[in-house]
């Protein structure tokens, strides 16, 4: 019996961490998004590259998506990147030269816009690069992707 409880806490242990978030970019311009897994499904729109999306499942060649909308879609799996990009959901985000609202602005993005995740997320900000390489520190708050 103590065996059995053990087992059944160590499953719920490792059972949150199986549900991970998932988060991808498009690799390129011009991907559509779909109704169904197929080709031939309904095409619901079309993404740019770098644009992020949460993966929630995947059946063979393809992946089910949510974006920073809430919308959820199918992709083919082989148009995602590893690389992770974050999508501005604020009016703008100011990328500052520390972690800190008191630190210079290195550069602005404007809502939509997307910025490279370059480190994991601290005390409310996270290090990030512009596609001209500029770098600095984001609010997480102002972001999606994460």
């Amino acid at each position: 019996m103590k065996r059995l409880a053990a087992a059944v806490l160590a499953l719920a242990l490792i059972a949150p961490l199986a549900h991970a978030l998932e988060f991808r970019s498009v690799k390129e311009t011009g991907v559509a998004l779909y109704e169904s897994p197929s080709i031939t499904g309904k095409k619901l729109f079309v993404v740019s590259r770098y644009y992020p999306v949460e993966v929630l499942g995947t059946q063979k060649e393809w992946a089910r998506v949510r974006d920073a909308t809430g919308g959820i879609a199918w992709i083919p799996a082989a148009a995602l990147s590893t690389q992770r990009w974050l999508l501005v959901t604020a009016e703008r985000a100011s990328v500052h030269a520390s972690a800190s609202d008191t630190a210079p602005a290195n550069f602005i993005v404007p809502k939509d816009g997307v910025v490279e995740l370059v480190e994991p997320p601290r005390a409310g900000w996270v290090k990030v690069r512009h596609r001209d390489g500029s770098e600095g520190y984001a609010k997480i708050s102002d972001l999606w992707g994460l």
